[in-house]
């Protein structure tokens, strides 16, 4: 004689897959195979956490450039300001070249080449223009005080975005 009990007219669907999960072997299994096993995902870093297996990788050092021609020196660090990896400096950058690549000289060029090439961390240009962090010596002069000064936004400007690059092509009639 066999006996058949119909599970899903009073319980439902539910209770017939809970019943099955719970007669399967691997019930069993499941407490003692999550003790045993690491678990898997990325947690964040702990407290403890040393940096050993962090990976560094070595950007070339900087080298200036002594003969640069100065039109092409403006160019290459107008699009140096404009590409930074990071919105922040984007924004930042890219407004003082604007207002100031132009009628820099050489000598400030070479500065400004310097403190937006040489570190290698941008957050740090960032930090030490909007004063979160003191200057390094080496950076502290005067187009780094320029940069700060702009961070200021003592106008209390709108800087949303970079400024598009149409201003290159007006005329200075």
């Amino acid at each position: 004689m066999k006996v058949s009990v119909d599970l899903r007219g009073e319980w439902g669907d539910g209770a017939m897959r809970r019943l099955y999960s719970l007669s399967s072997p691997c019930t069993l299994c499941r407490p003692v195979l999550a003790m045993l096993c690491m678990p898997r995902g990325y947690s964040g870093a702990s407290l403890g956490d040393s940096g050993k297996d962090m990976l560094e990788i070595p950007l070339p050092p900087w080298k200036e450039r002594p003969n640069e021609p100065l039109p092409t020196k403006r160019a290459r660090l107008l699009y140096e300001s404009r590409k930074r990896g990071m919105l922040e400096n984007c924004i930042l950058l890219s407004l003082f070249a604007k207002e100031n690549l132009s009628r820099m000289d050489e000598r400030q060029l070479n500065l400004y080449d310097r403190l937006i090439n040489e570190p290698s961390n941008d957050w740090d240009i960032y930090y030490w223009a909007t004063e979160a962090k003191p200057t390094p010596a080496v950076f502290d002069n005067e187009v780094m005080a320029m940069l700060k000064e702009l961070a200021k936004n003592k106008k209390k400007e709108q800087r949303l975005r970079q400024p598009d690059l149409e201003y290159l092509f007006e005329s200075t009639n």
